[in-house]
This record gives C-alpha cells, structure tokens and sequence, in this order.
C-alpha cells in the first residue's frame, strides 16, 4: 500500500519527512496541503487529517502520525535506514532531532516565514533580527559539530542530518549563507549528492512557483 504524505513545498518540517521517505525507497505519494489559504485551519482538515491542524501526517494504511521527527522514526521502522547502529547511537540521533526541532528549525522556519511570506509592512524587523540571532549560535554549534565529520552521528545519513537539514536548503532568505559555515556547507554537499536527494520544490507540490 502506497503511504501518503501530506505536506506543501515550503514547509520544511514537510520536508524532513518526505526525504526521509524518497531516500528510505519506500512507496509513498505526496498529498498536496493548501497552507497558505488556509486548509489546515478547516474542520474538515482537523477532523480527517490531524487535529493539531498541522503538516506533515504520514498516512499508512490504518496508521497516522503527524510530527516530522515521528514521521522519521516511522520511516526508519519500516525501511531499516537512517538509525544507529547502536543503543547510544539511536539516543545520539533522537538528541540531535530534539535540537534541531527546539533549536534550529523552530526558529529557521519562523524567520523565513516573517522575511519571505509576510508582506514587507507586516514583518517585524526586531523579532527577525533577535531570531537570526539565536540561529547564529545554532549554526555555531553545527558547524563546530561537523568539522572532521561527514555526518551528524555515526558514518552514515541517519535521521539527526535529515532533521537538521530541514530548512537549510531553501532558497529564500533567512539569514544563512552557506558560504559562512564551511562544515555545514560541506555535509549539505554531501547529502545532496546521495542518489535519490531532491530540494524541497523538486520533490513537494507547492512550490511559489506552481502558484506564480
């Protein structure tokens, strides 16, 4: 049976777990969500999808689960692929989940959201501006993480790079440059490389352009 994701191109907790599902091999389809007109504020939305009124929701069978961190341990229950090899490194890699959905994409997804789909007289310049702040220490922390490594744990892409990555190829502006993090840079290298990787708008329907 074909599992379901529904998501949208620029959600990047969307596409944590849609490249957790394109890279694993499992059968999967995206179902398109229309955030920005509001479906996952519907009733329809919250009683037959997820009552959080949020995407991601894998959908498999007679399982459901919301959650992009949830949607990953799935996908690495089912597949086999992207968890430790041992007891403390599965802790290592819920670890770094927990990081980046607390520290790193939490707020990389809010300040995109406030620079990029607000309009210009509605973004508040001294929240983006404390934001990019934080992520500055969070990306510190990363790429100090990722000097000698070419993964975030163990030798292999686990869940903890498919999580942290969530947001850091999207092209839009909020307030990272690759060019200033060169361990970051170099693993985002490496993980595009892997056969089967596609950016957000190649592998989620929503992209701004589908709307242009």
């Amino acid at each position: 049976m074909t599992m379901k994701l529904y998501c949208f191109g620029e959600s990047g907790n969307s596409y944590k777990a849609a490249l957790a599902l394109e890279l694993s091999g499992l059968d999967w389809e995206p179902v398109f969500v229309d955030f920005f007109n509001g479906e996952t504020r519907s009733p329809e939305y919250r009683a037959n999808v997820n009552a959080l009124g949020e995407a991601p929701v894998l959908v498999d069978g007679d399982f459901k689960t919301g959650q992009s961190g949830a949607i990953q341990a799935y996908v690495t229950e089912k597949s086999g692929k992207f968890g430790g090899k041992t007891r403390d490194e599965n802790y290592e890699i819920f670890r770094w989940v927990l990081w980046d959905n607390h520290k790193l994409s939490s707020t990389a997804g809010m300040t995109r959201f406030l620079m990029n789909f607000l309009p210009e007289d509605k973004r508040p310049a001294e929240v983006i501006a404390f934001n990019q702040g934080r992520l500055k220490g969070a990306y510190e922390l990363l790429n100090a993480h990722l000097e000698g490594r070419d993964w975030i744990v163990g030798d292999g892409i686990t869940n903890a790079d498919l999580s942290c990555c969530g947001y850091l190829y999207y092209p839009e502006p909020f307030g990272f440059d690759r060019a200033d993090w060169p361990h970051i840079d170099a693993w985002l290298t490496r993980l595009s490389q892997t056969p089967g990787w596609k950016a957000p708008y190649d592998l989620m329907p929503g992209s701004p352009a589908d709307r242009a």
